[in-house]
């Protein structure tokens, strides 16, 4: 591997996906929970200002690494959001109702209007949580790309059986992820019940996350070739998956969150170990793949990027490092809810 700019642009969107998919990943998850554990309007009040401090600064990631592709490999991001611009769509409309919800659902009393922002909440959570594994596991397939790099498919492309497992994966284990965020800042009855729905759901993710991996040896040519980053990534995931089971088990949750964190992200590792130096696979033959080169800005543009990150990356990092800091303290009926 030769660490030139197109590598370590590569590496960084993988980053940024990867600090996405932690981040915003746990947020999915209790949206997805909030009819589940919080039975009354001041429970699911509780339940939603757990997140309320930043569901917006975890979406900084994807807006960061959306931005990334259209600078740094531009014909990447013009197949990608040409050929999955539905599922896209989808995935932007709802974050849009999400956080619409968000802000909108304290702002009246009214019984009706605060369920019917659940409903966007719960929405807004969930189908991003299962389209995102939908359109990760159709690029690391591959979908049909011709010699122009113009996406060929339709919709029906993308919805085939290995996409969609990875859709569920995605939507279960961020949902588990999810309960053990708000195992950590809950307290009560509440509590008492996302306890429950993590003992649910360890073995229901552990099953989906081995049927992928196995499905995966068929389906693509991850582990054609496999390397040593693929190979970290893996043996991360799987580690840190059956250390799930047994942390939560001993009521250590702080650790079970760093499990399904680490699980996700070694799965990320996976994923874009695989392939690289590819971007987009393509299904009809291997020369019509986009790589780092072929998809990629001029050196000079590259060039300017890295000095711009390396500028500003450490300032969002520390800034959003602070804010978790300060909204560490459990929530409970007596705090002060915003939302």
């Amino acid at each position: 591997m030769t660490l030139d700019l197109n590598t370590i642009w590569f590496v960084l969107v993988a980053v940024l996906f990867a600090g996405y998919f932690f981040l915003e990943g746990f947020d999915f998850g209790v949206g997805i929970l909030l009819p589940f554990v919080a039975k009354n309007d001041n429970e699911r009040r509780m339940v939603i200002n757990s997140i309320g401090p930043h569901w917006d600064g975890n979406e900084v990631w994807l807006i960061t690494a959306g931005g990334a592709i259209f600078a740094a490999f531009p014909n990447w991001y013009a197949t990608l959001f040409s050929g999955f611009y539905l599922a896209l769509f989808l995935i932007l409309v709802a974050l849009i109702v999400r956080g619409v919800a968000f802000e909108f659902r304290s702002k009246h009393d009214s019984a009706s209007w605060r369920r019917g922002w659940d409903y966007a909440i719960i929405f807004g959570s969930a189908l991003p949580a299962l389209l995102w594994g939908v359109a990760f596991g159709n690029i690391v397939r591959g979908v049909p790309i011709d010699e122009s790099m113009t996406f060929t498919g339709n919709l029906f492309t993308l919805l085939n059986p290995y996409s969609l497992l990875f859709g569920v994966v995605t939507l279960v284990l961020f949902t588990l992820h999810g309960a053990l965020f708000l195992s950590l800042k809950m307290d009560g009855v509440v509590l008492e019940r996302t306890k429950k729905y993590i003992q649910m759901l360890w073995i229901p993710v552990v099953v989906l996350v081995v049927a992928f991996v196995a499905l995966s040896y068929f389906e693509t040519d991850l582990f054609e070739g496999f390397n040593i980053v693929q190979g970290v990534g893996l043996l991360a995931a799987v580690v840190a998956l059956l250390s799930v089971g047994w942390t939560m088990r001993q009521g250590r949750y702080g650790a079970s969150f760093i499990g399904t964190g680490v699980t996700i992200i070694g799965t990320v590792i996976l994923l874009f170990g695989g392939l690289f130096p590819r971007v987009m696979p393509s299904s009809m033959g291997a020369e019509f793949d986009l790589t780092i080169y072929n998809a990629s800005s001029s050196p000079y543009t590259l060039q300017i990027m890295t000095v711009i990150a390396l500028t500003m990356v450490p300032i969002v990092l520390a800034y959003q490092a602070w804010s978790y800091w300060v909204f560490r303290k459990r929530l409970t009926t007596d705090s002060h809810l915003e939302y």
